[in-house]
């Protein structure tokens, strides 16, 4: 893990992004397979905020840490895995949230850069999906991260990607990213 802070996310290209995201290496988590050990006593609440035995987790370079060794199970479990052990963990929602967006370019050639709650960078395109879900409460967009992991993306950003969607005329109403188009509805 990085000992230095992230960049700021809005004096970076999206090619500066793409390279940073590629650079970031991760704990090959999918290979570890320990025995079950228990839970971890740790929530992912809805709003991306990490919490210990019913506290909040300020630090995050703790939680960064915490979000690298994150795997979803073919059960739908999220579980905390390092090659000895692992331990479930509850998240109420998606383990992520994109809270910031950035665009460049239009139409099919736009490219959608996000940076998540974790300082984490994803642009959005083939591997890296944009889903919405219709919930009582409104319309719910996801990220896909890696692995089976998403992020939802926050309200602030929805309106962004829903303002995009408006203004380039598609129909259905969506968004490109990376040459990849994703519709502002749920899949039926």
């Amino acid at each position: 893990m990085p000992s230095t802070p992230p960049p700021d996310f809005a004096s970076l290209s999206l090619a500066e992004i793409a390279r940073l995201a590629e650079e970031d290496r991760l704990p090959p988590v999918e290979s570890w397979n320990p025995s079950h050990c228990g839970h971890s006593d740790m929530r992912i609440a809805r709003d991306g905020t990490w919490f210990h035995q019913g506290s909040p987790i300020g630090r995050l370079p703790m939680v960064r840490l915490f979000s690298t060794i994150l795997r979803r199970e073919p059960d739908g479990r999220f579980v905390l895995v390092t090659p000895v052990e692992k331990l479930d963990i509850d998240v109420e929602d998606a383990p992520f949230t994109a809270v910031e967006m950035k665009r460049e370019g239009e139409g099919d050639a736009m490219k959608l850069a996000f940076r998540l709650n974790t300082g984490d960078l994803v642009t959005a395109g083939p591997e890296h999906g944009l889903r919405f879900e219709d919930r009582e409460d409104g319309p719910r967009p996801y990220l896909h991260v890696r692995r089976g992991l998403e992020a939802l993306v926050a309200r602030t950003v929805y309106y962004e990607l829903a303002e995009i969607a408006l203004a380039n005329g598609s129909t259905p109403p969506g968004v490109w990213s990376n040459g990849a188009f994703f519709p502002l509805e749920p899949a039926e």
